[in-house]
């Protein structure tokens, strides 16, 4: 099975259903696995004076707190139904993250197939023991962690008896500079806990989510939106349609290149074996009679003939007849 791509619509529909169903249909066409939106009640998981992060000041001005710019982005329970029935209609799989306990029972009831858990709840013991009492597979984001806070919340996870966790590795800076990815951590994260892991890119361009997937991410996620300029916290970090399709492609050319680890005559450079190797050739006239030395030989192109490490069988050998110079040299022109 192929790398499962997420399209993170997230709240980049500004709180409108019609925009969250084009980012569905963005996802759809790009040929995504899934399209993936948040879960939330703002006044469930933000106090009232909660201030923005610096990302969120940059992309939607210092005006208002961020519960202000939060609730402005719920979807209700009949955005929610609505999403679903068009996602399935479309053939791709819904997903939300819940940032609440009251979320994580909508998206239950509404029978999701999995919990995506965002970077910033890590440490929600709480929340995180309420979503594996679900039982449902749990994709985990590890963005602003240590190792043993992911070690932390595992074990959470795991004592209620759910084991069906997938780490992501993730930088929360938006968009994320190249030296603060740190690739190699998903590689830290597999080894050190023995899961699937995946990697939850914020980058801007697709170079780092193509490169995790070569180094072994079962699960990639990247935000989306119909125009970067847009407003709205997250659309700067985000992949504009024509910019997902080419995502996708360079994935799934990556994951066909991978191929199956065995080294072998590839059916493409078969043609080219024979033109670039080479044969044994007489390098000068060989008379009949005459007993073949090494110096009567040369190695010439192309490689149908005898190949060069064969050499030795012919040393030796009676020509049965006259063999021009420059001819390939064949085991039946001798005795």
């Amino acid at each position: 099975m192929g790398c499962f791509i997420i399209a993170e619509a997230g709240v980049n529909h500004n709180g409108d259903l019609k925009l969250a169903k084009k980012l569905v249909d963005i996802a759809v066409e790009a040929k995504c696995d899934a399209v993936k939106f948040q879960t939330f009640k703002a006044e469930l998981g933000l106090t009232k004076s909660a201030r923005k992060a610096a990302y969120q000041v940059e992309n939607t001005g210092q005006d208002g707190t961020q519960y202000e710019m939060v609730k402005k982005l719920e979807l209700n329970e009949t955005d929610h139904i609505e999403l679903i029935s068009y996602c399935k209609g479309k053939k791709i799989l819904f997903l939300s993250t819940p940032f609440d306990k009251e979320s994580v029972d909508l998206l239950h009831r509404l029978d999701v197939a999995m919990f995506k858990v965002a970077s910033g709840e890590i440490t929600n013991k709480p929340l995180l023991k309420y979503i594996a009492k679900k039982e449902k597979p749990i994709i985990l984001s590890t963005g602003m962690s240590t190792l043993g806070e992911v070690e932390e919340a595992l074990e959470w996870i795991y004592q209620e008896n759910n084991r069906q966790v997938t780490l992501l590795h993730c930088t929360s800076s938006y968009p994320t500079q190249m030296i603060d990815v740190n690739l190699k951590a998903m590689e830290t994260l597999k080894n050190a806990f023995q899961v699937d892991v995946g990697y939850s890119d914020h980058t801007l361009g697709i170079e780092i989510p193509t490169a995790a997937v070569a180094l072994g991410a079962k699960i990639i996620e990247k935000h989306i939106t119909l125009n970067k300029e847009m407003e709205g916290p997250d659309h700067k970090a985000s992949l504009e349609p024509h910019e997902l399709k080419q995502m996708v492609a360079a994935i799934r050319n990556v994951e066909a290149a991978l191929g199956n680890g065995i080294k072998k005559v590839a059916d493409g450079e078969k043609d080219t074996l024979i033109v670039a190797r080479k044969s044994i050739v007489a390098k000068r006239r060989i008379k009949q009679g005459e007993v073949v030395t090494e110096e009567m030989l040369c190695v010439k192109r192309p490689g149908n003939g005898i190949s060069p490490k064969n050499i030795g069988q012919v040393v030796g050998l009676k020509a049965k007849a006259n063999i021009e110079e420059d001819t390939l040299i064949t085991l039946k022109d001798f005795w």
